[in-house]
């Protein structure tokens, strides 16, 4: 036989019927064990992206919660009228209580705030020198207690016990005295003057320092301690007060 008859007569390679039937039979599989492998790779996928998005929220929802600056008074507002219970003692409070002082300092705070914690032991040494200076000195809480119950006025007498304060530390359930001192954040002070038988007037608002949880800056109490220096003094404040920073007050939902 030539070459060319063996070419003419060979015949393309041709899969038997048993190898046709495998190979159609293998197809399948090799889909679902490709489509297996994608789908794990597409489900992490979008994990990630989601867990990422998360992430770019996550900072700024914290940052605005973790940071008020006091607003809203100026100097000559008058000290609004309050009364209010001390846990700690069961006294009632008033704003007449504090009538016969030159000077009266009102702070909002609480008990969870970390900017309070910041300066809890040195607002105690600051309040207590200038007390026996004659100032007057009363710390009110306004936090809601439904969704912070650790500013309740049990912990607020467990507060003032612990550090030794030596002023009142007043519950503000109804919040209705926070509203009045236009207060939103904790810790604010309100360090109002007396002259005479005049009201209380606003003398300074303002931070207690320049300190913060987080910027290594040592607590001194400079801010505030020179503006109780000047109202107790009768001098003119030689600064522009800069707002207290810290927690907003908590709102009753």
């Amino acid at each position: 036989m030539s070459l060319a008859t063996a070419a003419a007569g060979a015949q393309p390679f041709v899969r038997s019927s048993s190898s046709t039937a495998a190979a159609s039979s293998s197809r399948p599989l090799l889909a679902v064990a490709a489509a297996r492998h994608r789908r794990p790779h597409g489900s992490l996928a979008a994990a990630a992206a989601a867990a990422a998005r998360r992430r770019r929220r996550r900072p700024l929802l914290q940052v605005r919660a973790a940071r008020t600056e006091s607003t809203g008074v100026s100097v000559g507002f008058r000290a609004p009228q309050f009364v209010l219970p001390e846990p700690l003692t069961g006294k009632l409070w008033t704003l007449d209580d504090f009538e016969g002082n030159p000077a009266l300092l009102v702070m909002f705070v609480c008990n969870h705030c970390p900017f309070v914690k910041h300066l809890k032991k040195d607002i105690a040494k600051l309040t207590s020198f200038y007390m026996e200076k004659g100032l007057a000195a009363v710390a009110i809480s306004s936090n809601s207690i439904v969704t912070h119950p650790q500013d309740g006025p049990d912990y607020i007498a467990e507060e003032a016990k612990l550090y030794k304060y030596s002023f009142p530390y007043l519950y503000d359930e109804s919040q209705e005295v926070a509203k009045a001192f236009r207060a939103v954040c904790t810790p604010e002070f309100y360090l109002f003057k007396k002259d005479g038988r005049r009201p209380f007037e606003l003398f300074y608002h303002g931070q207690f320092d320049d300190s913060r949880p987080s910027n290594n800056v040592p607590v001194t109490g400079r801010d505030l301690s020179r503006a109780i220096d000047c109202a107790l003094s009768g001098q003119e404040l030689p600064f522009v007060p800069k707002p207290s920073v810290g927690c907003s007050i908590k709102w009753h939902p």
